[in-house]
């Protein structure tokens, strides 16, 4: 006697899913079948239908939530199976779509994360191996630079770059040796070299440049910073360069 109510109770609600999405069907594809009457609307497109089905879908297995526990996995396949037979297709394309938007949240999440954190170590000069006596520190492969006083930052991290192989930047402990605000490279065709900070007696020096290039050997930064580190640093002062 439970069984065949267990039965009856499953049947009658797969009877009205399958009643809901099948006269659905009908009632659109006979409409779609007449000609739109003058003035009328447009009829429903293929798209529209299956939203609606889709639609009805849910409803259907949202209230088959409030069914006992071990008749909801069969009647919402019931459902399932209904709707795959009037609008074949869809439930999948929706899947694939929820699917594509949650993996491009997903990376657009981890893009955020990756961008946050690579911000957090640039402007990280804690636990560098700049000494605290350096006036100025540069991070080779971190291609960034900074002023410090008594191993406080000052100004910075800015971006920079360094020598390109075979030219490579010196690596070590340095002196600033004299400036030049206007100063050309006479090596490579006078060449503009603002804010010429020179740091060895070999002509390695900070200057304005394009920091996303590397150079022949010198530390380039943009206009604002090479004018202050121009400014700030004096003959005598400590680089570390690593």
């Amino acid at each position: 006697m439970i069984s065949h109510r267990k039965n009856s109770v499953r049947g009658k609600v797969a009877a009205v899913a399958l009643s809901a999405l099948t006269v659905a069907g009908m009632s659109t594809g006979i409409a779609s079948a007449q000609p739109a009457a003058p003035g009328s609307a447009p009829a429903p497109t293929q798209g529209d239908f299956n939203n609606w089905v889709l639609d009805q879908r849910d409803n259907l297995s949202a209230q088959a939530d409030a069914l006992p526990e071990q008749f909801r996995g069969p009647v919402r396949d019931a459902i399932d199976n209904t709707t795959n037979f009037v609008a074949p297709g869809a439930l999948q394309a929706r899947a694939d779509e929820t699917a594509r938007r949650d993996a491009a949240a997903r990376a657009e999440q981890a893009r955020i994360a990756a961008e946050q954190d690579a911000a957090r170590r640039a402007t990280n000069t804690a636990n560098t191996p700049c000494p605290a006596w350096a006036r100025a520190c540069v991070d080779i492969a971190g291609h960034r630079s900074w002023l410090q006083d008594g191993g406080r930052t000052v100004y910075g991290p800015v971006r920079s770059n360094t020598g390109r192989p075979g030219q490579e930047t010196p690596r070590g402990t340095f002196t600033i040796q004299y400036k030049v605000k206007d100063e050309v490279s006479r090596e490579f065709n006078n060449a503009p070299m603002p804010w010429a900070t020179y740091f060895t007696n070999s002509g390695h020096a900070f200057h304005q440049g394009d920091p996303t290039v590397q150079s022949a050997g010198c530390v380039r930064l943009d206009a604002d910073s090479a004018r202050t580190f121009f400014n700030h640093l004096n003959p005598g002062d400590k680089v570390f360069i690593y």
